[in-house]
């Protein structure tokens, strides 16, 4: 950009050429000790950002002061720039540098002096850990475990989530064996139609293409039974009593009546028996003296028919 103002610039002469280039190469030099007191390095977009602005006020300023002498000028505005460019760098190494507070997170980011792209580390104590979360889910519901974090978007290269567990337990150290989940590039998995032998130390381990561990996360998870599946007490009965079974002697008054009682009702049912039975012999009499007479006359009818017969034979009928 300076470059192509000094080449265009109408009305100056060759020594304001030569002095215009030797104040711009001057403004690159306080440039770069500008940015190695802030790190030295610089990201894309506090880049476009510094650049954008400078070269707003750059073109402004020369419509505003077309009078004057052309170095002077310069000298201002490269001065500005020079401003710029620190409060820009100021926000990145504030907010925008190495922006994890914890894992390794290797950054994109362009050296000041080489203008070369390149990776800078950001490491913080402990390296990878990022915490501890307890979490609770309702038997038969569904919870959701995500270990991203924001800084995670700045990762250069493919990265892959590493879910593990280990069953019931909630104290553990990192020199523990756990059980592989899954392996996916994304940062949350769902549990479904949770169970109790389900809760435990879920793990997330975020691995860049090499297999170095940029993060740890780990989730204590708690399942609470649902009502249905919580084990009713079962009632206990009260003891029955013990049975006493040694043999029972009746008293002498109380045999007595037994036996008199017995005794009326063996005579009572004996009565019945033969009231009965003389009750059937009777009825069957009358029946027997009903039937007699109508045989009595049976029979007679039967002799005179007898007879009859008899004396057709003896008086044979002639005829003439």
């Amino acid at each position: 950009m300076h470059e192509d103002f000094i080449a265009a610039a109408k009305g100056v002469t060759i020594q304001d050429q030569m002095d215009l280039k030797e104040i711009t190469d001057q403004a690159y030099t306080n440039y770069k000790k500008t940015s190695e007191e802030l790190r030295g390095v610089i990201d894309p977009t506090t880049l476009y950002r510094a650049r954008t602005e400078y070269q707003s006020e750059f073109q402004r300023y020369w419509k505003e002061h077309k009078k004057g002498p052309i170095q002077q000028n310069m000298i201002n505005i490269v001065e500005k720039g020079n401003r710029i460019l620190k409060k820009h760098l100021k926000n990145f190494v504030e907010e925008g540098l190495c922006p994890n507070t914890c894992g390794l997170l290797f950054q994109g980011v362009m050296n000041c002096s080489s203008c070369q792209y390149g990776l800078f580390q950001c490491w913080l104590e402990p390296q990878q850990d990022c915490g501890v979360h307890e979490l609770k889910g309702q038997e038969g519901e569904q919870v959701v475990l995500d270990c991203f974090l924001s800084w995670h978007s700045l990762i250069i290269g493919q990265a892959e989530y590493h879910y593990s567990w280990k069953r019931g337990a909630r104290n553990f150290s990192d020199q523990e064996l756990f059980e592989v989940l899954v392996v996916t590039e994304e940062s949350k998995i769902v549990l479904n139609q949770l169970s109790v032998s389900e809760q435990g130390v879920y793990r997330c381990l975020l691995l860049d293409k090499h297999g170095t561990e940029l993060s740890r996360m780990h989730f204590i998870l708690n399942i609470i039974p649902s009502p249905s599946s919580t084990p009713r007490p079962i009632p206990t009965l009260p003891a029955l009593p013990s049975l006493d079974l040694r043999p029972t002697r009746l008293h002498r008054d109380t045999l007595i009546i037994i036996l008199a009682f017995l005794t009326v009702v063996s005579i009572s049912a004996s009565l019945a028996i033969i009231v009965s039975l003389c009750t059937m012999m009777m009825v069957k009499r009358q029946k027997s003296v009903r039937t007699r007479p109508k045989e009595d006359e049976e029979v007679q009818n039967e002799q005179s028919d007898q007879k009859n017969r008899s004396g057709l034979i003896k008086h044979p009928i002639k005829y003439v």
